[in-house]
């Protein structure tokens, strides 16, 4: 579908800080990375995801609300790749860490990455 992809894990619910429900993420490949346009007329696949678990959704029910471009080190097609912690050792520029490709669920490693950036820096300090 257009909308499952082995880029995401699919349609999930979130509920935000204001309480309001989120369903996404919806996956679209692109090579423009200023396209941040919710495509209408991807919605019919979008709201037959939800109706899996939200039976009763009416047509209607839902508003876009935000688009974003969610860099990746494997293209379309593709394995998934591992992520990529690039610090000043492999790039030259100082105090500075790029994280790439880090996907679901890698903010449950979040500590252990900053482990890892931080010992990148460390790594600079003593050069």
């Amino acid at each position: 579908s257009t909308v499952r992809d082995t880029a995401g894990l699919g349609v999930h619910a979130t509920v935000d800080l204001a309480g309001r429900c989120r369903f996404g993420p919806d996956v679209e490949w692109t090579s423009n990375a200023e396209d941040v346009q919710v495509d209408p007329t991807r919605a019919a696949a979008f709201y037959a995801e939800v109706r899996k678990y939200w039976p009763d959704l009416p047509d209607g029910g839902l508003v876009p609300d935000y688009a974003g471009v969610r860099p990746k080190v494997s293209g379309r097609g593709e394995p998934s790749a591992d992520f990529v912690l690039s610090g000043p050792s492999e790039h030259g520029v100082a105090g500075l860490v790029h994280l790439f490709g880090i996907e679901s669920p890698g903010l449950t490693a979040s500590l252990a990455l900053a482990r890892l950036c931080v010992e990148s820096l460390d790594r600079e300090s003593v050069r």
